[in-house]
């Protein structure tokens, strides 16, 4: 028992190694979207993967959350307005577009979620930015659109763009506003902090499954449908959440930001490797882009 305490004690204490874990899980989440297609409907899935969540999470914390409600209560509406925007729009539009687009695409799209903060920085708190962060979102940004006009520049000219793509694009702002968010998350253990998130993504994903329902479109998890939910729930969902608060601690918030950025490219590579989803010159040329303009941002950020 002590050997096993020991490893489990010194897992937790490899910060690179959970903050990449964390990356991995979060971009297999792609993948699992698109086996989802047929197997489960997208807000059965929005839905239900929280209440795997809740039923693993309350357990453990329930105490704290009771200990420390008063301190919840300063903050319920940024952690209405987290939950609404991070957890359920986000994967609302998240799984919805993994019936139009790939799960390439899905990936790649993600790493502009820190330019997209970047900018959201600029306009609405005033941070000011030097040159060379304005050329890093511009090179990003530039990335972004490669990939969603698949290299092909008519496409732009006559907005022939995927929905998959434009959902995508639109799910990212919501984590960024999310993201933002997060600066005002009342003063609260992050594990608290998360699971009160978790019952505030199931409330509000409620009215979209009743939704799904009501226009026939629900579709129940089959068998292999369950598993992908489960997939989702206990590693995307909650392990990645758990690791990267770890991370965070062990690191500092600057520096494990930072392997946020491995998520596109253990997505691609994932969806190349386990759906067989080609992996075209535009893609690579996007990737290196996006990439790219995240290094160029972050140097000085």
């Amino acid at each position: 028992m002590r050997t096993i305490n020991s490893i489990w004690n010194g897992f937790f204490g490899r910060a690179v190694l959970l903050l990449a874990l964390a990356a991995l899980m979060w971009g297999g989440n792609a993948v699992a979207g698109r086996l989802a297609v047929g197997e489960v409907s997208p807000m059965a899935l929005t839905c239900l993967r929280w209440v795997i969540v809740i039923a693993v999470m309350l357990p453990f914390v329930w105490r704290r959350m009771v200990a420390e409600w008063a301190i919840l209560k300063t903050g319920w509406r940024i952690i209405i307005l987290s939950g609404i925007f991070g957890f359920t729009a986000f994967n609302a539009l998240f799984y919805t577009a993994a019936h139009y687009t790939t799960a390439v695409n899905l990936t790649l799209f993600q790493g502009a979620i820190p330019i997209l903060v970047l900018i959201a920085s600029v306009l609405f708190l005033g941070i000011r930015v030097v040159p060379m962060q304005i050329l890093g979102m511009i090179v990003t940004i530039g990335g972004v659109v490669l990939i969603s006009v698949k290299g092909d520049m008519e496409i732009l000219r006559t907005l022939a763009l995927n929905i998959g793509d434009v959902f995508t694009l639109i799910a990212c702002v919501f984590y960024a506003a999310y993201t933002l968010g997060l600066r005002r998350k009342p003063p609260v253990s992050g594990l608290v902090f998360f699971t009160a998130l978790a019952v505030v993504a199931f409330v509000t994903s409620v009215p979209l499954l009743v939704m799904e329902i009501a226009q026939g479109n629900v579709q129940w998890p089959t068998p292999k449908g369950w598993l992908i939910m489960l997939y989702i729930g206990l590693l995307p969902s909650l392990l990645a959440q758990v690791f990267f608060i770890r991370g965070v601690e062990l690191m500092g918030p600057a520096r494990a930001g930072v392997f946020v950025n491995l998520v596109p490219v253990f997505g691609a590579l994932l969806a190349v490797l386990l759906l067989g989803e080609p992996f075209a010159a535009y893609h690579a040329i996007g990737l290196a882009f996006v990439l790219g303009g995240i290094w160029l941002a972050e140097r000085r950020a």
